[in-house]
C-alpha cells in the first residue's frame, strides 16, 4: 500500500484559526507554519484508518512505572481491549517496572501487559535510576518499529492517546517523533485549577526553549510523558536517565532531524498525580542541566566551567533554618544502537521500518 492510496485527514489545527494575531500573540513565521502543518487532534486518527496504514509495521506501547498500582492496570486494560482485541493495531504492551515497592508489576501483568524489571535489562551496563533509564531499556526488550510511551499515573486515560500519537507516524514517513499536547488541570483533592498543571513546563522548560530554541516554541507540552517515535530514530539518540529525558529527546531530535520531523497531537486533557514543590525543584534542576548539556553539545555555547549539580534549599527549624542540599546531576545512556549485540538482535526482527 502506498501512502497516497489512503484518505488521510487534513492537518493544520493551529490555535485560533482565521483570526489575525494580536499584539503579544505573534510567533515566528516558521513556528506558525509548523503548527499549521504538524498539529492534529486525536479524533483525526480513527483506529481503523490506522490499521489500514499499518502494513507490516510492529507497534509497541511502553509504560515506565514506579509505584503506580492504582492506575497502571486500567491503562493497560484499555489499550489491550481497544487496540489489541477489538482492533489488532498494537502488537505488544510492555511495562518497565522501576523498582516498585507496591503491586505495580502484579497489577500490570494481570491486566495483560508484559512486565520487565528495569534492573534485569542489560544488567552488564550497571544500574542507573530515573524515568529515562526505564525508557532507554525498553528499546532493548520491545520489538516495535513504532514505540508509544505513556506515563503510568494517568487517571483519565483513553486509548485515543495511543491512536492519536500513532496517526502522524503511520501516515507520513517524514514524521519521526510525535508529542502529545493537552490541557493540564491541577487537581488537589476536591480542588481543580484548570490550566494549573505543568508547572515545571511553564516556569522552566518553556522559557528555556523560547530563549535558546525559538523554532520549538510551538511544541505545547515539551515535557509531556506521552509521545511516540520511530525506532530507527530513537535508537540513535542518547537518553537522559532522569526527568530531563523528554527535553533531551526533543532537543536531540530537532538537532538530528530538524523541526519538520516532529509533530504534535491534541489528546484532550491529562489528569495525573502531582508532585510536591520540593520534588518539582529537583526536577527543574535536571531540566536546566539537560538544556545546558544540549547547548554545549550542539555548539550553541562554550561554557567557561561546568555547572554545579548541587541544589540547596532551606527548611525552618527550631533555631532558624536548616540547609539541605540535593545532587540533581543528570545521568545519560548512550544511543542504544551503540550497545553491543543490540543491532544484531534487531536485524532479525520482522517488519522493520
Amino acid at each position: 500500500m502506498f501512502w497516497e492510496d489512503l484518505a488521510f485527514p487534513r492537518r493544520g489545527r493551529t490555535p485560533g484559526p482565521g483570526r489575525p494575531a494580536r499584539e503579544g500573540e505573534r510567533v515566528l513565521p516558521e513556528v506558525a507554519s509548523w503548527l499549521a502543518r504538524r498539529t492534529s487532534a486525536a479524533e483525526d486518527w480513527p483506529p481503523r484508518l490506522l490499521l489500514a496504514a499499518k502494513g507490516d509495521a510492529r507497534i509497541s506501547v511502553v509504560l515506565p512505572a514506579r509505584d503506580e498500582e492504582a492506575t497502571v492496570g486500567a491503562i493497560v486494560a484499555a489499550v489491550r481491549r481497544d487496540l489489541v482485541e477489538r482492533i489488532p493495531l498494537v502488537d505488544e504492551i510492555v511495562v518497565v517496572d522501576s523498582r516498585s515497592a507496591d503491586r505495580t508489576a502484579a497489577v500490570a501483568a494481570a491486566a495483560g501487559a508484559e512486565v520487565v524489571a528495569q534492573d534485569a535489562v542489560l544488567p552488564g551496563h550497571g544500574r542507573m535510576s530515573g524515568k529515562g533509564e526505564a525508557l532507554w531499556k525498553s528499546l532493548a526488550v520491545t520489538s516495535g518499529d513504532l514505540i508509544v510511551f505513556v506515563d503510568a499515573d494517568l487517571r483519565e486515560f483513553t486509548s485515543s492517546y495511543v491512536t492519536g500519537l500513532l496517526g502522524p507516524l503511520l501516515t507520513d514517513p517524514s514524521v519521526g517523533y510525535v508529542k502529545g499536547c493537552y490541557d493540564r488541570p491541577l487537581v488537589d483533592g476536591e480542588r481543580r485549577v484548570e490550566g494549573g498543571g505543568g508547572r515545571v513546563t511553564e516556569l522552566v522548560a518553556r522559557p528555556l526553549i523560547n530563549l535558546h530554541w525559538p523554532q520549538l516554541a510551538g511544541v505545547m507540552q515539551p515535557l509531556g510523558g506521552e509521545y511516540a517515535g520511530r525506532r530507527t530514530l530513537l535508537e540513535r539518540l542518547p537518553f537522559v536517565t532522569g526527568y530531563g529525558v523528554e527535553l533531551g529527546l526533543l532537543l536531540d531530535i530537532y538537532h538530528d532531524s530538524g523541526l519538520d520531523a516532529i509533530a504534535q497531537v491534541d489528546l484532550g486533557r491529562r489528569v495525573h498525580a502531582h508532585q510536591s514543590t520540593e520534588a518539582l525543584g529537583a526536577m527543574s534542576g535536571q531540566i536546566m542541566l539537560t538544556a545546558w548539556s544540549r547547548l554545549e553539545r550542539h555548539g550553541r555555547m562554550m561554557p567557561l566551567e561546568a555547572p554545579s549539580t548541587a541544589l540547596t534549599r532551606f527548611h525552618r527549624a527550631a533555631d532558624g533554618h536548616d540547609a539541605r542540599t540535593t545532587d540533581v546531576a543528570v545521568g545519560e545512556r548512550p544511543p542504544m544502537i551503540e550497545v553491543p549485540g543490540y543491532a544484531a538482535a534487531r536485524s532479525f526482527s520482522p517488519g522493520r521500518h
